[in-house]
């Protein structure tokens, strides 16, 4: 569960990545940040909102690689200023070699980097992550998951790749391995399945593009999504929502921020999410997601 005690207390704990920068606001003092979040039993520690990179995803680009190098560049580092520094990465996406140049540079140490492989076979797998390590200009992946589980026996059918995944972990090439979900039994599955340490789960108010049990109505799914997630979040898995505001389909309009600030509490207050990721394709998204966040916390110390 989000401990909001824990925000306040960790908020000097983002400053790291400030000071890599020494960014300063317009009236010279560090813009306010996020605090930072538990994943888990991972050891793995980010700020509550992280950076997606996957926004309407696929072919090896994403509206966030379409901005080009330069401007996905800036965008990273400044949510990295604003203490978003969980960076969510896809080989589907193409966006693993745009985070590598974007976060150069950067102390290692300072960041958690997510990335997904889409292989199911282990030599696919092994093959995928030694890209990676090269395409992000590391030593080292702090969380691979398996990309869009459909099928509620993933864990059986994929089992020779989640070996390899645990031999690199045991090696420390990676810290932590999971998966993404796309399907209500594929989700249930890794709620049971004792190998995932990590889950990317579709959550948000208003049951979009979110998994629902069959036959049953979409706006049933953020209570039986939730129910799921608790039984991870008991079992010590690290929970990471994703489609918060639906693919951005909430994120327009002129009260894109009150459907914000709705999103943002409606996962603070399940307490079964570690951090959210936002497929931000600007700084002034950054900032705006960022102040709600600020105001959802506030609001809930009061």
């Amino acid at each position: 569960m989000i401990n909001r005690r824990e925000f306040v207390r960790d908020a000097a704990a983002a400053a790291g990545a400030i000071a890599l920068t020494g960014a300063v606001s317009a009236s010279g003092s560090p813009p306010k940040k996020l605090s930072q979040a538990r994943i888990g039993k991972t050891g793995l520690r980010a700020g509550l909102i992280g950076i997606g990179t996957g926004t309407v995803g696929g072919g090896k680009q994403s509206n966030q690689t379409k901005l080009g190098q330069d401007r996905f560049t800036a965008m990273v580092r400044h949510a990295i200023e604003r203490g978003i520094t969980f960076l969510d990465c896809a080989d589907q996406y193409g966006s693993n070699p745009f985070m590598g140049r974007a976060i150069k540079g950067i102390p290692r140490k300072s960041v958690v980097i997510q990335t997904k492989t889409n292989s199911r076979t282990p030599e696919g797998v092994r093959s995928d992550i030694e890209r990676f390590l090269n395409e992000l200009e590391t030593d080292y992946i702090d969380i691979v998951l398996l990309h869009c589980m459909m099928q509620p026996d993933w864990n059986v059918q994929l089992r020779p790749a989640m070996d390899v995944m645990e031999e690199l972990k045991r090696k420390r090439v990676i810290r932590a391995h999971g998966v993404s979900c796309h399907n209500f039994g594929a989700l249930e599955t890794a709620a049971a399945e004792k190998w995932v340490d990590v889950d990317l789960a579709r959550f948000n108010p208003w049951g979009l593009l979110m998994d629902v049990p069959r036959f049953e109505d979409a706006k049933q799914s953020p209570p039986r999504v939730r129910e799921v997630l608790k039984r991870m979040k008991d079992a010590g898995k690290g929970v990471v929502g994703m489609k918060v505001l639906a693919e951005g389909r909430m994120a327009r309009g002129p009260d894109k921020l009150e459907r914000a600030h709705e999103s943002i509490k409606f996962s603070l207050d399940s307490g079964v999410i570690d951090l959210m990721v936002v497929g931000f394709e600007s700084e002034q998204q950054v900032d705006e997601i960022v102040d709600v966040t600020l105001k959802v916390l506030e609001t809930a110390r009061i």
